[in-house]
C-alpha cells in the first residue's frame, strides 16, 4: 500500500528582536536573569505602595479627613493603573526601552510628588488638583510596568503564561508588602515624608535603570543606552539637589504657613509640633498644621471647658489630651483638688510644655505640680484598662472633625469615661463649633454621649481664632470659620450650669455661660445616631 505525501512540518520562525516573545542575548545565565526580573518588580513594587501611601498621609496632614483623601488616592491609581496597563501594549515591541523610560518618569514624578504637593498647599491654594493629577500620573506609571516585565521575562526563557504572570505578582505583592512596612516603620522615621519621597525616588530610578542597562543593554540601540544613562543620570541631580534643599524649603514653607517667628519645629512619632512666638508676640502652638493653643485667646477656650465642670466636687480631676498643661492650669486654679490625671498621646508635647520657656509660663508650670502626674497614652486604651474613680473627668481632645479623632468621640469611647464618674461627677467634652457648618457633628457627638448612659447640657463659648483646631487649607477657602467652641458637660443626671465665683476667671461670667448656653441650645438636630467605631457617622455635615 502506498501512503500518501506527507506535509512537511516547518518550525515556526524565530521572532525578531524588539518583537513581543523574541529570545534576547543576556550577559548572565537564564535563571539569573529571571531572577534579577523578580528582583526589580520587587524593588520597583515597594516603590510604588511607598508613593500611594506618601500621597495618602500628606493629603490627610495637608487638607484633613484622611477616609476622603485615602479613598480619592487609592480609587484613582487604581482606575489610573488600568489604563497604564492597556497603553503598555503599544511598548510591547520595544519592551526594554518602555519600561526604563517608565521608570525614570515614576521617580521623577513620585520622588518628587511630596515636595510638589506641599508646595502647592503654601503657595498655590492648589492642594487636592495636585493630589488629584500626582495619584493618576503615578497610578498610570505603575500600571504599564507588569505588561512590559512580563514580556522581558518570556523572553528570558519560555514558560506557560500562567506561571509567569504567578511569579511576577508574588514578587509584586510582597514588595508591595515591604513598602507598606518600610513606610511608617523605616522611612517616616528616618527621612520624614519630603526626603522619604525622594529617596523612595532614587531607589527606583536606580532599580529600573540598573535592570534595563545591565541585563537588557544589548536589546537597545545605542542612542536608547545613552538617552536611558543620561535621563537616569539627571533624575538622580535632581533628587539628589532637592534632598539637600529639602531643609531649606521646609524653612521657607513654615515661615510661608505660620509666620516668620517659628521656635520650634519637630516631627513627633504622633503628628509635627510648631510653636510659633516669642517674648514679644504671643505664642501659637500647631499639631499638623492645626492651630491648637492660641496665646492671645485660649483662656477663653480653657476656661470654658474646665470650670463649669469644676462647679462641684472635685477632689480628683482625669485629664484626657491636654498635654500642654493648660486645662490643667485651669483645674489647679480651685482649691480642694488633691489630684489631676493627664493622659496625653504625644511625650514630645508633654516634654515641651515642661521644659519650653513660653508655654510653661503659659501654663503655670501646671505639669511640675505634685498633684498632676502625667501618663503617655492613648486616651482610649487607657481608659479600657483605668481604675478607680473621678470626680470630673475634662475631654480636652481635637475638634470631632479630624477623621484620625474619630474614636474619641465615640459612644464606646464615652461609656468608657463614664464608668469612672463618681456619684455626682460631671464630664466636660469638647464636641467642635455649633455654627450652621458644623453643627451636624457637634450634635452626633451629644447623641453618642447621651447613648453612653449621661444626660447633658450644652453650651459654647465665642472668640476663636481663625484656624483654631484646623489648618489653613487652601483648597477649603470657601468654608467659613467657625466663631465659637461647643462644649457639653454630661453627668448620670442632667447637670446645670454653673460657676464657683471664688476663682478667678479672665473672660469666662455667668452671664456668658448663659448666653452660649441658650445660643447652642438653638442649633440642636434631634433624631442623630451616635458615632460609633463601626459607623462613624460624626463627620457628616
Amino acid at each position: 500500500m502506498i501512503e500518501p505525501p506527507r506535509a512537511e512540518l516547518k518550525p515556526p520562525a524565530p521572532a525578531r528582536i524588539g518583537e513581543p516573545g523574541a529570545a534576547v542575548a543576556l550577559p548572565v545565565s537564564a535563571r539569573t536573569g529571571r531572577f534579577l526580573v523578580l528582583l526589580g518588580v520587587f524593588v520597583c513594587a515597594a516603590c510604588g505602595l511607598v508613593y500611594e501611601l506618601e500621597l495618602v498621609a500628606l493629603a490627610s496632614y495637608l487638607i484633613g479627613d484622611s477616609v476622603t483623601q485615602a479613598s480619592i488616592v487609592l480609587s484613582l491609581m487604581v482606575f489610573a493603573m488600568g489604563v497604564g496597563s492597556l497603553l503598555a501594549k503599544r511598548l510591547r515591541g520595544h519592551a526594554a526601552a518602555g519600561f526604563g523610560a517608565i521608570e525614570v518618569a515614576l521617580a521623577l514624578i513620585g520622588g518628587s510628588s511630596a515636595l510638589a504637593l506641599y508646595a502647592g498647599f503654601v503657595w498655590g491654594g492648589h492642594t487636592r488638583l495636585l493630589l488629584i493629577a500626582f495619584s493618576l500620573a503615578v497610578g498610570v506609571l505603575i500600571g504599564a510596568e507588569v505588561p512590559l516585565l512580563m514580556t522581558l521575562i518570556q523572553r528570558i526563557r519560555r514558560q506557560d503564561a500562567g506561571g509567569a504572570v504567578a511569579d511576577l505578582f508574588a514578587a509584586d505583592y510582597v514588595g508591595g508588602l515591604v513598602g507598606g512596612l518600610a513606610f511608617p516603620f523605616l522611612m517616616l522615621p528616618l527621612f520624614g515624608q519630603l526626603t522619604g519621597a525622594l529617596v523612595t525616588g532614587a531607589v527606583n530610578v536606580v532599580a529600573g535603570s540598573g535592570l534595563v542597562l545591565g541585563l537588557f543593554g544589548r536589546d537597545l540601540t545605542g542612542r536608547s543606552r545613552r538617552l536611558l544613562l543620561v535621563a537616569s543620570l539627571l533624575v538622580l541631580a535632581v533628587l539628589a539637589s532637592a534632598a539637600v534643599l529639602v531643609d531649606d524649603f521646609e524653612r521657607s514653607a513654615r515661615n510661608a504657613l505660620y509666620g516668620d517667628e517659628v521656635r520650634i519645629a519637630v516631627q513627633s512619632d504622633v503628628q509635627e509640633i510648631v510653636l510659633t512666638g516669642s517674648a514679644g508676640s504671643p505664642l501659637n502652638l500647631y499639631l499638623d498644621g492645626r492651630l491648637r493653643v492660641s496665646g492671645e485667646g485660649e483662656f477663653r477656650y480653657h476656661e470654658a471647658l474646665v470650670h463649669p465642670a469644676m462647679n462641684g466636687p472635685h477632689a480628683r480631676v482625669l485629664v484626657l489630651g491636654g498635654g500642654d498643661g493648660l486645662a490643667a492650669r485651669e483645674v489647679l486654679r480651685h482649691p480642694g483638688v488633691r489630684r489631676v490625671d493627664v493622659v496625653e498621646l504625644d511625650r514630645e508635647v508633654i516634654e515641651l510644655a515642661r521644659t519650653d520657656p513660653e508655654l510653661a509660663a503659659l501654663n503655670r508650670r501646671s505639669l511640675h505640680d505634685s498633684r498632676v502626674r502625667v501618663t503617655q497614652a492613648d486616651a482610649f486604651d487607657w481608659l479600657r484598662s483605668a481604675r478607680g474613680t473621678y470626680d470630673v473627668v475634662v475631654s480636652d481632645l481635637p475638634d470631632p472633625g479630624i477623621t484620625a479623632s474619630s474614636k474619641l468621640y465615640s459612644q464606646e469611647f464615652f461609656g468608657l469615661a463614664a464608668r469612672l464618674l463618681a456619684d455626682g461627677g460631671r464630664l466636660a467634652v469638647h464636641a467642635g463649633p455649633t455654627g450652621d457648618d458644623w453643627r451636624r457633628a457637634f450634635w452626633t457627638v451629644d447623641a453618642g454621649v447621651r447613648a453612653a448612659g449621661l444626660r447633658t447640657t450644652a453650651y459654647c463659648a465665642f472668640g476663636r481664632p481663625a484656624g483654631f483646631g484646623g489648618g489653613p487649607d487652601r483648597s477649603s477657602a470657601s468654608v467659613r470659620t467657625p466663631r465659637d467652641w461647643g462644649f457639653l458637660l454630661a453627668g448620670r443626671t442632667r447637670p446645670a450650669l454653673g460657676l464657683d465665683p471664688s476663682v478667678p476667671r479672665r473672660g469666662l461670667t455667668r452671664s456668658a455661660l448663659d448666653q452660649g448656653a441658650r445660643l447652642a441650645e438653638r442649633s440642636r438636630i434631634t433624631g442623630l445616631p451616635p458615632s460609633t467605631l463601626t459607623h462613624p457617622r460624626y463627620a457628616q455635615r
